[in-house]
């Protein structure tokens, strides 16, 4: 009998749906398969929510969210963790533990979603301190915006410098590699610092004037998981993700009337002749 070639691309998302389908687990399923993956989810929350704003949250019990992971990683497995929203410390917590218990040697893809893009809290601040403790030492990549890297690593981050400077911190923190991302940071290009034990790049990109931003950082985070899954080596796993991520801003929609989402079927989508 011929042998089955090795299964590889296997992403476990851990994080919370949203309703209007433009980021947490509904932009991870998307973005995963758009980089040739296969997503496998764990859902923390569920939430009430638009490109408007988020309107309510509905925190999935830790044991059901515990035993979504298991069941997976026992029958599937995974080839990278991807993390999103964890509302509370004590989901952290138990997130932490199921993992360090299932997925020794895994990598993990750590987005540390803290505001959505309406500017709704989605994280308390037990939990920053947990995620901070728990999940960024042995992280394979931590993906913070600029906001989020300042709460993490206690420095100012208003350009370049100061995004290398947290990404150093957050690096002596114990993450293996880190992505402190500019486009909070005011211009006409976009500098995104990625550091890891082994170099530094800075990659940047034209600013694209548009509403329609609603999860970006869950689709970017998620297709650099999906192609650390396939064993690209990070550099080129996070630039090929910022390129996917560029085309889908760029090929946005305008579905709502608020922070509205990118396409992350852009590669697929028909085009009119």
């Amino acid at each position: 009998m011929e042998k089955r070639p090795e299964p590889n691309g296997r992403v476990l998302v851990i994080a919370g749906s949203d309703s209007g389908g433009g980021a947490g687990i509904q932009a991870d399923i998307k973005a995963v398969m758009a980089m040739g993956g296969y997503a496998m989810t764990a859902i923390t929350a569920i939430t009430v929510q638009d490109t408007t704003g988020v309107y309510d949250v509905h925190p999935v019990p830790l044991d059901t969210v515990s035993g979504q992971m298991k069941v997976c990683l026992k029958d599937i497995g995974a080839d990278t963790i991807k993390t999103g929203m964890l509302g509370s410390a004590e989901l952290v917590e138990g997130i932490a533990e199921t993992l360090n218990e299932q997925t020794a040697g895994t990598p993990r893809i750590i987005d540390p979603v803290m505001i959505a893009s309406s500017g709704s809290r989605l994280i308390t601040e037990r939990a920053v301190d947990a995620l901070a403790s728990l999940l960024l030492p042995g992280a394979h990549l931590i993906t913070p915006n600029a906001p989020e890297a300042e709460v993490l690593s206690g420095k100012s981050v208003d350009g370049v410098n100061g995004q290398r400077r947290a990404a150093e911190a957050l690096l002596n923190r114990g993450a293996k590699g880190v992505l402190v991302k500019g486009g909070h940071i005011p211009g006409r290009v976009i500098t995104d610092v990625l550091q890891t034990e082994h170099g530094e790049w800075l990659l940047e990109s034209e600013r694209i004037v548009t509403t329609s931003t609603h999860g970006t950082g869950c689709t970017l985070a998620s297709a650099i998981a999906a192609l650390i899954a396939q064993e690209r080596p990070i550099d080129e796993a996070v630039e090929a993700a910022r390129d996917y991520l560029h085309g889908a801003i760029r090929h946005a929609r305008g579905f709502g009337s608020g922070h509205g989402p990118v396409d992350h079927g852009w590669q697929i989508t028909p085009t009119e002749s």
